[in-house]
């Protein structure tokens, strides 16, 4: 289960979004956790983001992981934690990229998913990862 919360719980692309995260989560073998995606503005994430990892700015995405994957004696959880999004920040940059709210919404999304995976992004094969499941959450948003 994915649930949203936030600001906009009437988010206008909230049930695509939903369908698309909960088929990447499929495809990644976690169909049977759960994740909470918060949609923000960037006053909230800039509080979050100087409170938990020291940054004095907004950003676009947040992930907090319940437990860390890999972390021996941590029980195998139900909910993978939760994902956080600016929709101000996700709006510039849909705007300067070019694309809708929607796709970066999206993009966000997966990003904060492969962070909940136990993946990070300190070197170019491990940023393959994140866009491999950024283009295909995009990808099932459009079926």
């Amino acid at each position: 289960m994915t649930e949203i919360l936030g600001e906009t719980p009437s988010y206008p692309f909230r049930s695509a979004l939903l369908g698309a995260l909960d088929a990447l989560k499929a495809e990644l073998g976690v169909a049977d956790k759960q994740l909470t995606l918060v949609l923000a503005g960037d006053a909230e994430i800039h509080d979050l983001n100087r409170e938990h990892l020291g940054v004095d700015a907004p950003t676009d995405v947040l992930s907090f992981p319940l437990a860390e994957p890999f972390d021996e004696g941590v029980p195998i959880v139900p909910h993978l934690g939760d994902v956080v999004i600016s929709l101000d920040t996700a709006q510039r940059q849909a705007d300067a990229a070019g694309h809708t709210l929607e796709a970066e919404v999206a993009t966000l999304a997966a990003h904060g998913l492969t962070h909940l995976l136990g993946f990070d992004h300190s070197t170019e094969a491990e940023w393959a990862v994140f866009r491999a499941n950024q283009t295909r959450i995009l990808a099932l948003l459009r079926r």
